[in-house]
């Protein structure tokens, strides 16, 4: 199946991002002087932006390369929440699986100035979520999840995501073999047994297998023992300037980067998880589906700050990028 076919096919897909709800906020500025209070740069401040972030940002890529996005998470009866909501539905996501609680809403809040991070705070709660809101999220994820083409698990280890809600959703997608990938975090490795695909990062992969990876033997064997420690169709392990690697049952598939020049690498374990499941949804295999989320991971950190991919930048990229991929 060609490219261009399955870019096609993208509109036609609903995907089900379930996890945790982030709104990113940045401040920009420019900076002229140090503080006489501090040894610190003075930020004059000229703008002020909110951007989607976590899950919020998965979602926000699938429709932004032309998929149609649900999602479900958890955002607190707050300014910041309705924030949120609010950006939410103006890109046409759908948010009825949103509950709002009394929980701070997170807020990731970056100071930029001529381009470079100057500081982040963050301001959030991270106790599991349990009681009514647990049980409407699973309620939620067990009556909708059948009605989609595949789900995104985007785990930030700030509360959403469980043993118990990985369950249910394996419980609900396995009848229908709805394709089921997880956005990781380390200490959660445990509960994503038996699901479709892992997106680790070099880091969480090596503290997730144990193994320290420093060359590519080491790389392989890391991957090859998430994939028979999960019981997963696929790990992608993504390798910044390296690339990515694909581990299949038989095959292992190193996928060379196509980026340029490196910005801002924010959202960009989220813009690959939301491409790579899209295409694979929209009929691509594993190994095509991981070099499309290569070319649409290399168009956002070309940019600063929170960034999507179009699907034009995607044709584009792989019309002139198409030759990245080993087999090993």
């Amino acid at each position: 199946m060609s490219y261009k076919k399955i870019l096609k096919e993208f509109g036609k897909k609903k995907i089900l991002v379930i996890g945790d709800l982030i709104l990113d906020r940045y401040i920009w500025g420019k900076v002229d002087r140090i503080s006489p209070e501090a040894p610190v740069p003075v930020v004059e401040v000229t703008r002020e932006d909110f951007l989607l972030g976590g899950a919020s940002n998965v979602a926000n890529n699938i429709v932004a390369l032309g998929g149609s996005a649900t999602i479900v998470g958890v955002a607190g009866n707050d300014r910041a929440g309705d924030v949120l909501t609010s950006l939410l539905h103006k890109q046409g996501i759908k948010c009825h699986g949103i509950f709002r609680s009394s929980r701070t809403t997170i807020v990731k809040t970056r100071v930029i100035a001529h381009n470079q991070q100057v500081v982040r705070f963050d301001k959030e709660d991270k106790d599991r979520i349990d009681g009514k809101i647990s049980k409407g999220l699973l309620e939620y994820i067990r009556g909708h999840l059948p009605d989609h083409d595949a789900v995104i698990i985007s785990d930030y280890k700030k509360g959403v995501v469980s043993s118990e809600l990985i369950k249910e959703v394996l419980k609900s997608a396995n009848p229908s073999k709805i394709f089921v990938s997880v956005d990781p975090k380390v200490g959660h490795f445990k509960f994503y047994k038996g699901v479709s695909l892992v997106t680790p990062n070099l880091a969480e992969a090596s503290l997730a297998s144990g193994i320290e990876i420093k060359d590519e033997k080491s790389l392989i064997h890391a991957g090859k023992t998430l994939l028979k420690t999960l019981s997963c169709d696929a790990v992608l392990i993504t390798r910044g300037e390296q690339g990515m690697s694909l581990f299949e049952k038989e095959k292992v598939t190193h996928i060379l980067t196509i980026t340029k020049d490196v910005y801002d690498v924010t959202g960009a374990g989220d813009t690959v998880i939301a491409a790579f499941t899209l295409a694979h949804a929209a009929g691509a295999s594993m190994r095509t589906a991981a070099a499309i989320a290569n070319h649409a991971a290399g168009i956002v950190v070309g940019k600063v700050g929170t960034a999507v991919a179009t699907p034009d930048q995607l044709r584009k990229s792989l019309a002139t990028n198409h030759d990245e991929l080993e087999m090993h």
